[in-house]
């Protein structure tokens, strides 16, 4: 909601502390086409059909923001650059990526609902993972302790051996594991897009050395390239057990339900599993205004969000942090709300940009009753999270 008053002026970090934003332009060349929705199909009786809700113009306009916005002196650019094949079979099995390039050679293949590999796609999809990997690297190397990985296509729902849910290749899971192979002994994931982060869950749920944590709205497997459901059951297997802790919140929750999970459930679980690495997987679809999600978060909440994350990263990884953008389809207020999500990250307590679209009623009691009752659950059934 616009308060009417000016946005606050903070002066520029040293170029040492600025956040690092890594970005290719090919990652634009994807194209999931046009069909009622995401589904790729003309019924034959509009006239106008939609843009692939997972489309170009909804990153043109966040690196724009970002390059023009009033965050632009907070932030550095570095160049991304496609994943080698090698580097893919990390978390990938080597018949999906056959898969994948035998699709790509055809021209043209609907891997599952809503998710079309077209010509240009594998190309964006290689420097996506590449992108990831680079800005991982950029933390792993010593050069900073905040990178950015604004990417395209999204990745958090691709499996280790599928495609799912407009992802092909899973640039977190991939971020996470080369972490793994340099040395950190354990990597935090916090997910908050507005979907479950299924694929990354599935690839890391029978090590305890990754704590996987999803705040979602409860929309359940949506078919045989989503098997899994996101509910509180599902906190992983053997050695796992206890590692994937999922947040299924209620539709509406908005920012103080947000606000309220992130203090009471994922604030004592990064407390407890003590991460040298924090890999913080946002998605602006959980806004008060996108058409995949429900969940009205505004920019204070992700703004607050972002704050949250860094706070669990000074106490406990020396600042780390690496960003992996996942989803977000309101083609200007997902740029808005990744501005606030990383004036968040960059702890600024002040807004730099007013909100400009108007306030959406929430239902946060009912969200922390759900959140409460979650916190019971945890404490019964993953023995590390006793006492919290």
């Amino acid at each position: 909601m616009d308060s009417g008053s000016s946005p606050a002026v903070e002066a520029p970090p040293p170029t040492g502390d600025k956040l690092a934003v890594f970005w290719h332009e090919g990652m634009l060349a994807h194209d999931a086409g046009r069909g009622v929705f995401d589904s790729g199909r003309d019924p034959g009786f509009l006239d106008v059909l939609d843009q692939h809700p997972e489309n170009a113009d909804r990153v043109r306009n966040m690196v724009s923001i970002l390059r023009r916005g009033p965050i632009a002196p907070f932030l550095s650019w570095h160049s991304g650059r496609p994943a080698h094949a090698s580097e893919l079979l990390s978390f990938h099995s080597a018949e999906y990526i056959e898969e994948l390039v035998q699709a790509n050679a055809a021209g043209a293949k609907k891997l599952c609902e809503g998710t079309f590999l077209n010509p240009g796609s594998w190309g964006a999809a290689l420097l996506a993972a590449g992108t990831t990997l680079s800005a991982v690297k950029h933390i792993l190397d010593g050069h900073g302790n905040l990178a950015y990985a604004l990417v395209r296509p999204p990745g958090h729902h691709a499996q280790p051996d599928r495609a799912d849910g407009y992802c092909f290749l899973n640039n977190a899971g991939l971020a996470v594991q080369l972490a793994l192979d340099r040395g950190c002994a354990k990597v935090a994931v916090v997910d908050i897009d507005v979907h479950y982060g299924n694929g990354t869950a599935e690839g890391f749920y029978r090590t305890d050395r990754v704590l996987t944590i999803s705040l979602h709205m409860r929309h359940g497997s949506w078919g045989p390239s989503h098997p899994q459901s996101g509910s509180v059951d599902e906190i992983g297997e053997g050695k796992g057990l206890g590692y994937n802790l999922n947040i299924p919140l209620p539709n509406g929750s908005g920012d103080a339900g947000y606000e309220y999970a992130m203090n009471e459930l994922v604030v004592p679980a990064i407390d407890k599993f003590q991460p040298q690495l924090l890999v913080f997987v946002i998605g602006q679809d959980s806004s008060a205004f996108d058409p995949n999600g429900r969940q009205c978060l505004t920019m204070d909440g992700y703004r607050k969000i972002g704050q949250v994350m860094r706070s669990m990263a000074n106490q406990h990884c020396n600042g780390k942090i690496l960003i992996v953008q996942e989803g977000g389809y309101h083609i200007s207020y997902s740029a808005y709300c990744l501005h606030a999500t990383l004036e968040g990250v960059l702890d600024m307590q002040a807004s730099l940009l007013d909100d400009p679209i108007g306030y959406y009623p929430e239902d946060e009691k009912y969200t922390m009753k759900v959140v409460d009752m979650i916190k019971n659950c945890w404490k019964e059934s993953v023995r590390f999270l006793n006492g919290i």
